[in-house]
């Protein structure tokens, strides 16, 4: 982090003393810099090679073989918007082809009964956890290890008897 710091005074001393004008030069003239051409016999790539396959489901596979399935279904949840609450994300991953027997999810309201700043909510595969979070922070998700008690979520979470 020193360095990072260093770097930071240095670019600043330099555009400080005046140095803007020449910083700019090469900032513009990184742009213009000519690229090379790709060699005539070197294949172009297609548009089906190009385009990565829409994640699926593994129903055999553990976390981190569906993380980014669980991440697709999440995000076009988000992208979506409506409401957003425990029951949408759960209700949302059964369609999507996960097991509700084997979610969690935390409660959509505070003990004191206002709106959860963000809510967690898991699947559990064997024996590792997919773990998505959504509230003021956006979403994101990790894996993990189920904990000894075989959960995945720390803490109180709700009943899923929808």
């Amino acid at each position: 982090m020193p360095h990072t710091a260093t770097a930071r005074r240095s670019v600043g001393i330099a555009i400080g003393s005046g140095g803007a004008a020449a910083a700019l030069a090469v900032l513009l003239l990184t742009g213009c810099t000519p690229s090379s051409p790709e060699p005539s016999g070197s294949p172009k790539p297609s548009a089906s090679s190009s385009a990565s396959a829409a994640p699926k489901l593994d129903p055999t596979g553990d976390a981190d073989d569906n993380k980014a399935y669980f991440d697709a279904v999440n995000t076009k949840l988000v992208a979506a918007g409506g409401d957003l609450g425990g029951r949408t994300f759960i209700d949302t991953l059964v369609k999507a082809g996960f097991d509700k027997a084997a979610m969690e999810v935390t409660s959509d309201t505070t003990a004191v009964g206002l709106k959860a700043d963000n809510i967690q909510f898991s699947v559990k595969l064997g024996t590792t956890c997919l773990i998505g979070q959504y509230g003021n922070i956006g979403y994101h998700s990790t894996t993990a290890a189920a904990m000894d008690t075989g959960k995945c979520l720390i803490g109180n979470t709700r009943a899923i008897d929808w």
